[in-house]
């Protein structure tokens, strides 16, 4: 894969090229090019070995088109009326598969059997998206949650989307971070709801930490990111233009934000899902094969740090 975009995450794919043993990532739905192409890039540099489920002749066909006829892989043939999601979480569950990735299946058929409880996929609290953005022109890597599962999230749900971000960032280097709650305006106003939230979330993180990081919030956008515009509007705050990650506060201002981050401001982007039991990557099906590749490395680096924490609980035992 391309070196200058890997420096963009070089943290995380550091991280994911030095783990003992590749994880076994099972594909729902393998047909599609850009996640086929990530997986065998991942696969190349170590970290990942590809389960690729779904319609035999159509992944055949792809696999000899893109030229990975000879590498290894253990392709899982099922019929077109087969869930193909579910199938990956048996895998999961049976102890086949050690990650899940979304491949070619719409979202909603993707999450509704990882958001179901009789799958045993969530951990404990709440598992959210968190999107990690490469802004040109932004030093820092940006995470934005949660886009994709929470559509009107709850002061709670808030709450518990700050702390997977934090525990996220927390794997990929970032001790404390600088966390954002985005909102039109930064002052809170009762005809904006998620303002008065914001504040609410703010004083609970003051009486009683969420998590280990710095937390700002009501806060639009361009004080986020940009230290002249904290001046120009006499906004003090140390954090502007340093932030790690953006906490939004409805999937559609997440998934807004993201996608022109992606088509208009050349962001590159990687997804996850935090807050299950395993690693699960989720990327768009017009996403790049680099985007892909990015989402597996940190599934690879977040399972590192789960058989780190169960070593160390086995120890204590």
């Amino acid at each position: 894969m391309s070196e200058t975009y890997a420096n963009d995450f070089d943290v995380i794919v550091q991280r994911a090229r030095s783990i003992n043993q590749p994880i076994r990532v099972a594909i729902a739905g393998a047909d599609v090019e850009n996640v086929l192409q990530g997986a065998f890039d991942a696969q190349a540099d170590g970290f990942v070995e590809p389960v690729l489920i779904g319609n035999y002749q159509k992944i055949k066909d792809l696999i000899d088109k893109l030229g990975y006829k000879d590498r290894k892989f253990d392709l899982q043939p099922v019929t077109d009326d087969t869930n193909v999601v579910q199938y990956a979480i048996e895998m999961i569950n049976a102890g086949s598969a050690d990650a899940l990735m979304r491949g070619n299946t719409q979202t909603r058929d993707f999450l509704m059997p990882v958001l179901n409880k009789g799958n045993h996929l969530v951990d404990e609290g709440l598992m959210t998206h968190v999107v990690m953005v490469k802004v040109p022109e932004y030093e820092k890597i940006l995470s934005i949650s949660d886009a994709t599962i929470l559509v009107e999230p709850s002061i709670q749900q808030r709450k518990q989307v700050v702390a997977n971000m934090v525990r996220a960032l927390h794997v990929f280097g970032v001790d404390n971070p600088n966390i954002a709650l985005l909102s039109l305006v930064e002052k809170p106003s009762f005809h904006m709801r998620d303002t008065v939230e914001a504040q609410t979330i703010i004083r609970d993180h003051m009486d009683e930490p969420i998590a280990v990081c710095n937390l700002v919030g009501p806060i639009p956008y361009d004080l986020i990111v940009s230290k002249e515009a904290a001046r120009l509007k006499g906004y003090d705050c140390p954090y502007c233009g340093e932030f790690d990650g953006i906490v939004v506060p409805n999937l559609m201002a997440g998934n807004l934000l993201i996608k022109v981050l992606q088509m208009n401001a050349r962001a590159n982007s990687c997804g996850i899902i935090v807050g299950a039991k395993v690693p699960i990557a989720i990327t768009s099906r017009s996403d790049s094969k680099e985007q892909a590749y990015l989402s597996l490395a940190a599934c690879a680096s977040l399972a590192q740090e789960e058989k780190f924490k169960q070593h160390k609980k086995s120890r204590k035992k």
